[in-house]
């Protein structure tokens, strides 16, 4: 099955990722080409969890295009308040707007809205899933900041484990020849067995260290994150992790003058205000990247072309399968009416929706 919906950057071929990069290049070094680029069309973006750069920059990056936004930016503001399901928000916006940007604190998420959208959907987040915009912003910056996409090592520091910017960035890197992981974290927030399972086919090699400073000095790219309080079970379980990774000045002495820092963003307590001022600090400079990446993705979404269409698995229903994620869309607000879609692969059955092993 194909669909113009972006879930994961895996369904994006090399080629169509690369065209979207260079174009993201293009228009902002040439804005005026496309300010009309999307006249008459409305993004509706509607954000079930609190967000600053993602859906300021989407609403930035439709009206540089010349477009329109509604939308909400919290669910107690919308229907969601009286009990509305995701099936039918979905089902009535998509009649109202042209295409969709959603963040939703549900893994899988995205993908079931995609079902039920007459229009191309964006996931801007699912839960501790994926965020793939996120990690169009880092492939851009990436590319016009270290000029490749190759050949890098790359080290990853915090919480591995509920990082969906993580997730979504070592799956596309790993599709490129030569690049190598660092992954910086606590035994607790380590990088899921299914994202290791992702390097490990693709013969990509990776290290699992609990020490940033014994492991920056031959990075060519460090990511880090913060400790997301909002995954944690507990305020006791955050607070033993909160704090533990803290990138200064006396570290980032021991790194290569051309290393360059990045960070999703919102920063916390993980990068001290003194780094702000080196100039390998990329993570601002990221965030204005994300904006042209998504305009770029935005044009190539609405436009009627089929080399922008994306893959997704071969598709199976078994209503007797059930997945075993308690985060899963299947298992929260849509498990009554959601279709049970689920995908082989490595001679595993997964959840279409979360990409959890169900057997």
């Amino acid at each position: 099955m194909k669909q113009k919906h972006l879930i994961d950057l895996e369904y994006m071929t090399k080629d169509q990722l690369e065209k979207t990069i260079k174009l993201a290049g293009v228009i902002k070094e040439k804005p005026e080409i496309y300010k009309h680029a999307c006249d008459g069309k409305i993004m509706a973006t509607l954000f079930y969890e609190p967000s600053t750069r993602t859906q300021m920059s989407f609403q930035t990056a439709m009206m540089r295009l010349g477009g329109k936004t509604i939308g909400f930016d919290d669910p107690m503001n919308s229907s969601v308040a009286k009990g509305e399901n995701l099936k039918d928000t979905i089902t009535v916006v998509s009649g109202y707007a042209d295409i969709i940007a959603m963040r939703h604190p549900v893994e899988g998420s995205a993908k079931a809205a995609s079902h039920y959208s007459n229009v191309p959907v964006i996931n801007c987040g699912d839960g501790g899933h994926y965020h793939p915009t996120q990690t169009l912003t880092d492939v851009v910056t990436l590319s016009y900041e270290k000029g490749r996409l190759d050949n890098l090592k790359i080290g990853l520091c915090g919480d591995l484990l509920n990082g969906r910017t993580v997730h979504s960035l070592i799956k596309t890197m790993s599709r490129y020849e030569g690049n190598s992981f660092v992954l910086i974290s606590t035994k607790e927030l380590s990088v899921p067995q299914y994202i290791k399972d992702v390097m490990d086919k693709a013969g990509c090699p990776y290290t699992e260290v609990d020490n940033l400073k014994d492991a920056i000095s031959d990075l060519d790219v460090l990511y880090m994150t913060r400790i997301q309080r909002e995954r944690f079970a507990s305020e006791e379980d955050y607070q033993k992790q909160k704090g533990v990774f803290v990138l200064d000045k006396d570290k980032l002495s021991l790194a290569k003058e051309d290393m360059i820092i990045l960070h999703p963003l919102p920063r916390v307590d993980e990068i001290a205000i003194e780094v702000d001022d080196d100039p390998r600090a990329c993570y601002f400079k990221q965030a204005v990247y994300g904006m042209y990446g998504r305009m770029a993705l935005i044009v190539l979404l609405l436009r009627q072309e089929d080399s922008f269409l994306f893959d997704t698995p071969d598709i199976d229903t078994d209503k007797n399968l059930k997945c075993h994620n308690e985060k899963c869309i299947t298992n929260v607000e849509m498990e009554y009416y959601l279709p049970k879609f689920t995908y082989e692969k490595d001679g595993h059955v997964f959840c279409e929706y979360c990409d959890h092993i169900i057997e």
